[in-house]
């Protein structure tokens, strides 16, 4: 049933509860799933590492290892950043013919213009 205190189409949410205080609306299922990951973040725990990859272990493998890592980290950052080139170099391609294309639009306007005698 709708009560008068009761906000639009009677969300009590909207509008005012029976006691005649604010009524806020709980947080949402995503909200809390998002603040319980936060606190897990920032709780501090130990990374979830084998031994090898938390350095419980050294030798000539696992320098081998980390530096194939650190080549395919630089190899996919590389890649990327070649990809960002590309595409600001085809923006500024872009905007380099659509001005020549206005230069020429505007060039080919005066001289039909001209012919008309218009622009004396």
């Amino acid at each position: 049933m709708v009560s008068p205190e009761d906000g639009p189409a009677g969300d009590p949410v909207a509008g005012r509860g029976r006691a005649g205080a604010e009524v806020t609306k709980a947080p949402g299922p995503l909200a809390r799933i998002v603040v319980a990951a936060l606190a897990f973040l920032a709780s501090g725990v130990p990374a979830f590492a084998c031994p090898s990859c938390f350095s419980g272990a050294e030798g000539p493998l696992v320098d081998a290892a980390r530096l194939g890592m650190w080549l395919l980290l630089g190899l996919t950052v590389g890649l990327q950043g070649a990809f960002v080139a590309f595409f600001l170099y085809l923006r500024g391609r872009a905007a380099r013919a659509a001005a020549e294309a206005l230069d020429e639009e505007w060039s080919r306007l005066q001289r039909d213009g001209d012919r008309r005698g218009r622009f004396a």
